[in-house]
């Protein structure tokens, strides 16, 4: 046998103990709120650990392999922008980085500077900031490029606050930059931080993050919505491929579940990529009962969830958008439900965890636990356990 193998085999189970435990980016690697490799259930009633956080921040955690990634503000202009990275066995925060908003940091009172969730390629940590500023870290904390995008679009801010995520495909960082003047979208180079390409947007305020079809090719693409339609774009070089003209929603993300595209656009609307592809896609059904508030909708197991501004569920086919059942939970809730193990996780603004059970023709919650904070942020599932966020803490929730 040969022995000077043995680090190299150990490398590769070191990289296959992760593999699929990640969650690299809002609503997770593929932007759908899905954690498919966790197959047990996860209960909320008791935290593995608690750790106290710095600042404020609505974004959610990020999830690569052992380690945990928020963002936050503080100062009382909230431009002191932080960076954190946690133990994910423990809850120790490993190292914390700090930097200067260069960018406006006004935004309204229920969000904070950090409220986009940050993104990662496994490699490298994105950080994005309401002031429009990017920090590039590697899982170290060393900083290896940072951009503020105020300086060179100096109009592009809103006086709410922006809140769109960035995310990553291959080796290009995209960010959707919608506002009432200076409206943009970028893509930029993962390993410099320059523009491969921007384009423009509608000059609407939009607070929607870029989401991820997944092509059978391995040619994925980037959905970029807003009040005047829904644009997929070749993430390498911005170039449109397809467009849906009708105007979507500015808060709810469109979410992709087979092939299929669900859009919050009077409701929900499913729509299927032609074969042609440079064609408008084709509409498969329309349903107004499915109401998005400010969560984006969630697609798990052939069901489509949505959540109303009075933190009502609504539940159907996602293949024919026929409505299964409706349940009403403890709202108001913001943050995007997510699935893993057979249920669905909901967080509503007071802190109220609320766990729900999907049957064909009900509803049912089968687990409840107020954690007596604010909660904003959608959280991360990875490697059997859950991560949530509020002001003050984060938490690890296991089975």
């Amino acid at each position: 046998m040969d022995y000077r193998r043995f680090p190299l085999l150990a490398a590769i189970a070191s990289v296959l103990c992760f593999c699929g435990a990640d969650w690299l980016q809002f609503r997770g690697n593929d932007a759908n709120g899905v954690a498919g490799d966790v197959k047990e259930p996860i209960s909320v009633a008791a935290a593995k650990w608690t750790t106290e956080l710095t600042g404020r921040g609505a974004s959610g955690p990020i999830v690569i392999g052992d380690r945990i990634v928020l963002t936050s503000c503080s100062g009382f202009e909230q431009d002191r922008l932080h960076v954190h990275l946690f133990d994910a066995a423990t809850g120790k925060q490993v190292w914390e980085r700090q930097f200067w908003a260069t960018g406006r940091t006004m935004c309204h009172p229920k969000m904070s500077v950090a409220t986009p969730t940050p993104a990662s390629d496994g490699e490298r940590i994105f950080a994005f900031y309401s002031s429009n500023d990017v920090a590039c870290l590697d899982l170290e904390g060393n900083l290896l490029w940072f951009r503020g995008l105020t300086h060179d679009y100096p109009n592009a801010s809103n006086s709410l606050g922006m809140a769109s995520s960035p995310i990553v495909v291959g080796k290009t960082l995209i960010l959707q930059v919608e506002n009432d003047t200076d409206s943009f979208a970028t893509g930029l180079n993962v390993e410099t931080g320059i523009a491969k390409w921007k384009i423009d947007r509608p000059q609407s305020v939009n607070w929607t993050s870029p989401s991820l079809f997944r092509a059978d090719d391995g040619d994925d693409l980037v959905l970029l919505q807003s009040s005047k339609g829904l644009s997929a774009i070749k993430p390498e070089t911005g170039m449109a491929v397809w467009r849906y003209s009708s105007a979507n929603s500015t808060i709810p993300s469109v979410v992709v579940s087979e092939n299929t595209v669900f859009a919050p656009s009077d409701g929900l609307v499913a729509l299927q990529p032609t074969a042609e592809l440079t064609s408008e896609p084709k509409e498969i059904w329309h349903q107004a009962k499915f109401k998005s508030a400010t969560p984006s909708p969630l697609v798990y197991e052939g069901r489509v969830y949505t959540v109303n501004s009075s933190g009502v569920v609504t539940c159907g086919d996602s293949q024919t958008g026929e409505v299964a059942w409706r349940l009403r939970l403890e709202g108001p809730i913001s943050a995007t439900p997510v699935a893993a193990g057979g249920l669905l996780y909901f967080f509503n603004e007071k802190g109220v965890a609320q766990v729900v059970e999907p049957g064909l023709k009900k509803g049912e919650i089968i687990e409840r636990r107020e954690f007596g904070e604010t909660i904003l942020c959608t959280p991360a599932i990875a490697a059997g356990a859950l991560f949530v966020r509020s002001d003050a803490h984060l938490w690890k929730l296991t089975k």
